[in-house]
């Protein structure tokens, strides 16, 4: 057994939209915890791993500092620390150890509907507001624009409004939020999404061994998210066109049927969407029979 001192910590979001699902990843990879109502700790039963329930600004540093040995959490917060411990002139404080394809979203300029400044090239000489000083400022020294980065916590884009500033830079989603305070988004600087941050401490074997364990389940969870199990009857003489149209799939598991020379079953695990079209297509090439089903675990 991996001693108490010893288990696994790991950092993520105690309330935002990251939360959820990084809680449900964790569920899907296993983890039974016990957490209380008001507690910001969940204890593995089953696995020697707690959860801590923190600020995602805070986890970074909790990762940098040992504290815990991962963390959840989005890029857009990993590469504003990166750069200030680049311009503090310190080194890595962690490695990305896994990108997680949830949580996407969109660092952007945005520019004041019928303001004079409607572009990167526009911003010289003038002020931008942003919770992102690092990122912004890294940017805007690579595209050799000389503009004030001024530090804004909380609803950046009303910072045009108020007079505080002639453009913005923030997180995008959907658009609307821009939107609906007469900005008009303008150029991407970072594309984000949830990412697993590793200390750089070298860890006790059996520890690392747990978290090589976990990581191996994450790469099974996220192989499933869009795979599908196929099952269908197909002639024998179709094999080749009904495999070409089978989305990502490796190569199909092809079984006889019992009194048929014509025909086989054919069994395949697809690892990309399968839209209705696909399945139209297998029909009009001779497939019957078609059943989909969802894959819940797979390891490669």
């Amino acid at each position: 057994m991996i001693d108490k001192k010893e288990r696994i910590k790991i950092a993520i979001q105690k309330s935002g939209r990251l939360t959820e699902h990084s809680l449900e990843l964790l569920r899907q990879c296993g983890l039974k915890y016990t957490r209380g109502r008001d507690q910001l700790i969940g204890f593995g039963e089953n696995m020697p791993l707690d959860i801590l329930l923190v600020r995602d600004d805070d986890i970074p540093g909790l990762v940098r500092d040992d504290v815990c040995d991962l963390g959840i959490v989005g890029l857009n917060i990993v590469e504003e620390c990166r750069l200030g411990y680049v311009a503090a002139g310190q080194a890595q404080p962690f490695s990305i150890a896994r990108r997680l394809d949830y949580g996407h979203c969109r660092l952007s300029f945005g520019y004041p509907e019928d303001g004079p400044v409607q572009s990167v090239a526009d911003l010289a000489g003038r002020r931008v507001a942003t919770s992102y000083p690092n990122t912004v400022r890294d940017y805007l020294q690579r595209q050799g624009i000389a503009a004030e980065v001024v530090e804004f916590s909380g609803a950046v884009e009303i910072a045009p409004s108020l007079g505080r500033a002639d453009a913005i830079c923030d997180l995008v989603s959907t658009g609307t939020t821009m939107a609906a305070n007469k900005l008009r988004e303008g150029e991407t600087i970072l594309d984000s999404e949830a990412v697993i941050v590793k200390t750089p401490v070298a860890l006790p074997a059996e520890k690392q061994a747990w978290v090589d364990r976990l990581l191996q389940r994450i790469d099974g969870v996220m192989q499933v998210r869009e795979s599908k199990y196929i099952m269908m009857h197909a002639p024998k003489s179709a094999l080749a066109e009904i495999t070409s149209l089978l989305p990502g799939s490796e190569a199909p598991t092809v079984l006889p049927l019992e009194g048929r020379d014509d025909k086989v079953a054919v069994h395949v695990v697809c690892r990309e969407t399968v839209f209705w079209e696909t399945l139209e297509n297998l029909k009009s090439a001779g497939a019957s029979s078609v059943l989909v089903v969802p894959v819940e675990k797979m390891l490669a």
